[in-house]
């Protein structure tokens, strides 16, 4: 497989990440609402300062469960201040990744892959994780960037190593500078 980019975004550029121009490109309700409702437990993958976390906890309600999972404790830390005191902090379960993976204390609905393949050098064993955490019925919104990262080729090779891992592949809703599917 190309080699892509597996940098991650530094905790010091978490601005970038979470700001109100972001928020109209990438409306996080509009991207989830067809996947997500209430009571469901979802899995934030690379979740960073929370831009999707903060919006699938509402969604889901106060009988859903959110795992947000980032490598570093300061995107977690930055989540957890916007939480506290609030009744998202009993719906999001913080947990910080290794390079060699994480657990989960049970399945998931629904996992969100948003622009953090690219940056896994092992996408074969991630995405054997990914199918381990689904449940029976689970569903997998894979979504990378197109603009410097990833090209339509490396899409697709990693499409095909979600297919080898044991996915079915269906198609995502178009999102601007973005490669989508959903897996299940």
């Amino acid at each position: 497989m190309t080699e892509t980019n597996t940098r991650v975004c530094p905790v010091e550029l978490s601005g970038s990440l979470d700001n109100k121009w972001r928020r109209r490109l990438q409306n996080p309700q509009k991207i989830l609402s067809p996947y997500l409702s209430p009571g469901l437990k979802v899995l934030d993958i690379g979740c960073g300062p929370g831009f999707f976390s903060i919006e699938i906890a509402k969604m889901i309600g106060d009988k859903g469960k959110l795992y947000s999972v980032d490598l570093q404790e300061g995107m977690l830390n930055l989540i957890k201040k916007k939480i506290a005191g609030t009744e998202l902090e009993s719906r999001i379960h913080l947990i910080k990744s290794d390079a060699d993976g994480f657990s989960l204390p049970e399945k998931v609905d629904f996992i969100l892959a948003f622009y953090m393949v690219h940056e896994v050098p092992d996408k074969e064993n991630l995405f054997k994780l990914f199918k381990s955490f689904l449940n029976a019925n689970g569903k997998l919104l894979f979504i990378e960037p197109k603009l410097f990262h990833v090209s339509k080729k490396e899409f697709e090779l990693s499409l095909q190593l979600a297919k080898n891992a044991g996915f079915n592949i269906s198609k995502a809703p178009k999102l601007a500078f973005s490669h989508s599917a959903v897996l299940f």
